[in-house]
């Protein structure tokens, strides 16, 4: 299966995106994790990183300009999933390796190839695709 110029285009933009947004969730969530639990932690540091994501996404990435409340609405029930997906994968990788790195990298591995699917067939979705 062939993937078109526009989705190569995305998938690049999203990375790079991507990056910006883990490299704020990675620090908030270090830094936090010693004086909160760390359930906690990834969820400040993961939320904070959504704010980065969403900007980048809809502006950047998707390249849609106009605020449609139906899109913010969209993105928030996306990322409330993909929150929890990212937290309970974090708990289990956590219990079973021991290492906070391994399981910010799981984590955060589960939510990224949910939140590109879901953002673009669903939250960023041009009418003609």
């Amino acid at each position: 299966m062939a993937i078109d110029s526009t989705t190569r285009k995305q998938l690049r933009r999203f990375v790079v995106t991507g990056i910006i947004a883990v490299a704020v969730d990675f620090g908030l969530y270090y830094a936090l994790n010693t004086v909160i639990d760390h359930n906690l932690a990834k969820g400040i540091s993961f939320l904070s990183g959504t704010i980065v994501a969403y900007i980048f996404n809809k502006y950047w990435t998707f390249e849609t300009k106009e605020f449609s409340s139906s899109q913010l609405l969209k993105f928030f029930i996306l990322y409330g999933l993909t929150l929890g997906v990212n937290i309970i994968t974090n708990d289990v990788a956590l219990l079973m390796f021991r290492n906070l790195t391994f399981a910010f990298l799981c984590a955060t591995g589960a939510s990224t190839i949910l939140n590109f699917l879901g953002q673009k067939f669903w939250v960023f979705k041009k009418i003609n695709d």
